[in-house]
């Protein structure tokens, strides 16, 4: 008996990312449900679309892959999702900060707040919603 068929093999690139170095010295493979979960979590609540996070999941994870190294820290990975939520969303900055940079105390806190306020470029700042109210006395905080 003869065989007939026929067979067609495609080849793809593979575009791997690096293991991720955890802060106790621990490896571990790179996990888009990780990240994906991290923003999420920070996001809760807040008026972000999922389109969004995706796009933010997506552009981390590409500039993870274009730094080109076998293994990246997970402390690049976090600073790479802090960007990313500056821009989305000012309340999950906040959120994510102040678990990811375990602030001192009050005041560190809110010396954060005041200068992601302050750098927030124009367009952005018209997106967000305001972190403290416009007409609370700054004495009151």
């Amino acid at each position: 008996m003869e065989c007939k068929a026929r067979f067609t093999t495609y080849e793809t690139a593979e575009l791997s990312l690096p293991r991720v170095i955890k802060s106790d010295g621990r490896r571990e493979t790179f996990s888009d449900d990780k990240l994906r979960g991290g923003i999420v979590k920070a996001l809760e609540k807040r008026p972000v679309e999922m389109e969004r996070v995706e796009a933010a999941v997506n552009r981390i994870k590409r500039r993870v892959r274009e730094s080109g190294e076998r293994e990246i820290d997970s402390r690049r990975i976090g600073d790479l999702v802090m960007d990313e939520l500056r821009a989305l969303d000012q309340v999950a900055y906040v959120r994510f900060a102040s678990v990811y940079r375990s602030f001192e105390d009050v005041r560190a806190f809110l010396e954060e707040i005041e200068r992601l306020e302050n750098e927030l470029p124009p367009d952005l700042r018209e997106q967000q919603l305001d972190l403290i109210p416009a007409d609370e006395p700054k004495g009151k905080r």
